[in-house]
């Protein structure tokens, strides 16, 4: 698997693993960092010209994996949206983590009740459930916290 940076190409393919509209994800990936993890059976070294999806076209949604957006306000990093696989949603999970390491900030995910994949992978990251959060169109969150 590897992670990187989202690039507009890729709106199609997070708006498929996100169920949200492309032009959404296109405001996403140029209003916050967002991170990608796709299929690591691809070279990224590969001759640009002789792939079918580059990083200059459009991406494929069967190899993105997941994404995490995420940005800081004050002294904590959050995380605006995450989805994927159980694998991806871990690594992810952890570029925010990172992040806010090195800045000495805590780290806030805001999780669908029942979105099984992320509450396992901020579980292994040392995340502390703390009560719910808001509502998203009516879905009730559970607010995950780490401290610096």
């Amino acid at each position: 698997m590897n992670v990187r940076d989202a690039l507009e190409a890729d709106a199609d393919a997070l708006a498929s693993i996100a169920d949200s509209p492309t032009d959404v994800m296109r405001n996403l990936v140029h209003d916050r960092t967002v991170r990608v993890a796709e299929d690591g059976t691809h070279d990224p070294n590969a001759d640009v010209s002789s792939s079918e999806h580059s990083q200059y076209g459009e991406s494929n949604p069967e190899d993105l994996l997941g994404f995490v957006s995420f940005d800081a306000q004050g002294e904590t990093v959050h995380v605006t949206q995450i989805d994927g696989t159980q694998e991806a949603c871990e690594r992810l999970l952890a570029e925010p983590v990172r992040f806010a390491e090195c800045e000495n900030m805590a780290v806030e995910v805001l999780v669908p009740i029942g979105h099984q994949a992320v509450e396992d992978a901020a579980a292994s990251l040392g995340f502390g459930e703390k009560g719910f959060g808001p509502r998203f169109d009516g879905a009730k969150t559970v607010r995950f916290r780490l401290e610096p």
